[in-house]
């Protein structure tokens, strides 16, 4: 009986400790609450980041120093984390240290339960090192957290990728004064072509160019420059086979939204540069051709980078517009929202847009009615009515731009 009580016990207490450490990693509250939204100005800062380290003006070996505004990884990092793990995510500038945190809803446990993982990032030679960590409650030493870290991107068929960029780096600063955190690298051209084949697999290359194609036969039967409701073409370029469903059709707003911005595939994808290319046609929503682009685009982007990055580029291009282009216009606004909207369906397969394509679209049925938004505003106009985009006036036209939408019966 002595004997069983002891073999008893040794096999408990390996189960106790596994318990406490469960117990004390996970906790009843976030480290990280916030929106999952991405504000127009990171759009704005992220785009001139692009103009200034813009790879193809840059040669093999060319040395350059970016600064990378820490509001921008933080909400880029919240942006990952809310898309690809269900989390929240944030990033600070502490002194000369950066700490980075996650939250993520424990699944399959009773009650609120985290797990909440908190990094601080020191640098040691100009290269990023881990000075603590934690998860939850329970400590992790450094050197734990770097090989878990190493793990991970190893595991995740990542490797290769991070050996190239860390050959590419050279140095990094925390600069908390200034907000910036300064990266110091060697321009290497594979960096660019290693970043496309994680965004574009092979399998996605040969689903953009079958719908590049579809467009072109599409397209085919109208003559040049004639105006085409968008709606008529939808449909049919969403047309695919059972398997890979939603990756086809986001490979089809990819390509519609290319063709409507007036931009060459090839921008993107060198490989698109031997494809045909679509006969020139007026594509239009509600008899609007810049609705249509707005439409498009905005799809596009909620199907490949989610709803935030859409609204977010949507809001910053209008008031760009205001400050010397067309004016801040809630008619773009609504046609955004509209294809946003779209792109989520697409995005999530939904069983409610396969039955609207299969029943037949019309312009109605994808964007709502634009009468009555104001357009057309100048940056002194619109802050006169609105103030700002955070304003009550401001949001009560947002809310009127949801509820039409909402009226269709496609984004109900």
């Amino acid at each position: 009986m002595r004997f069983l009580a002891s073999l008893l016990a040794l096999l408990l207490v390996p189960l106790l400790a596994a318990a406490l450490l469960v117990a004390a990693a996970l906790q009843a509250a976030p480290l990280v609450s916030r929106e999952a939204t991405i504000s127009p100005a990171s759009v704005a800062e992220a785009r001139g980041l692009l103009a200034r380290n813009d790879p193809r003006q840059l040669r093999r070996g060319d040395e350059r120093t970016a600064l990378i505004p820490a509001t921008l990884i933080d909400e880029a990092l919240n942006h990952l984390a809310s898309r690809n793990l269900r989390g929240r995510g944030a990033f600070v500038l502490v002194h000369d240290a950066a700490e980075v945190s996650f939250s993520v809803a424990a699944p399959g446990v009773p009650g609120p339960r985290y797990l909440n993982l908190r990094m601080l990032l020191k640098t040691v030679d100009g290269l990023p090192r881990v000075a603590s960590a934690s998860i939850g409650a329970l400590p992790i030493p450094s050197a734990l957290a770097e090989w878990l870290i190493a793990s991970a991107i190893d595991h995740s068929g990542l490797d290769g990728d991070w050996r190239l960029a860390r050959q590419a780096f050279r140095r990094l600063l925390f600069a908390s004064p200034s907000g910036m955190v300064v990266v110091s690298y060697v321009w290497d051209p594979g960096l660019l072509d290693r970043a496309r084949a994680m965004v574009f697999s092979p399998p996605q290359m040969v689903r953009i160019e079958a719908a590049q194609r579809s467009l072109v036969s599409l397209l085919e039967s109208y003559p040049p420059r004639s105006h085409v409701p968008l709606a008529t073409i939808l449909a049919p370029l969403l047309a695919r086979s059972a398997e890979h469903a939603p990756a086809q059709d986001r490979a089809a707003l990819l390509v519609l939204a290319a063709y409507l911005s007036e931009r060459s595939l090839s921008t993107l994808l060198p490989q698109a540069s031997g494809w045909p290319r679509p006969r020139q046609v007026n594509l239009t929503l509600m008899g609007r051709s810049d609705s249509a682009q707005h439409f498009a685009i905005s799809a596009a982007l909620a199907a490949w980078a989610g709803e935030p990055a859409a609204n977010a580029i949507g809001v910053y291009k209008e008031i760009d517009d205001s400050r010397g282009g067309s004016g801040f216009s809630f008619g773009d606004l609504a046609a955004d929202r509209a294809g946003t909207r779209f792109g989520e369906l697409v995005a999530a397969d939904s069983p409610r847009l396969q039955h609207a394509l299969r029943s037949g679209l019309g312009d109605a049925d994808v964007a709502p009615s634009l009468a009555g938004l104001p357009e057309y505003l100048s940056e002194a106009e619109f802050k006169r009515r609105y103030g700002g985009t955070g304003s009550a006036a401001y949001r009560r036209l947002m809310t009127e731009i949801e509820g039409r939408l909402d009226a269709l019966p496609l984004y109900r």
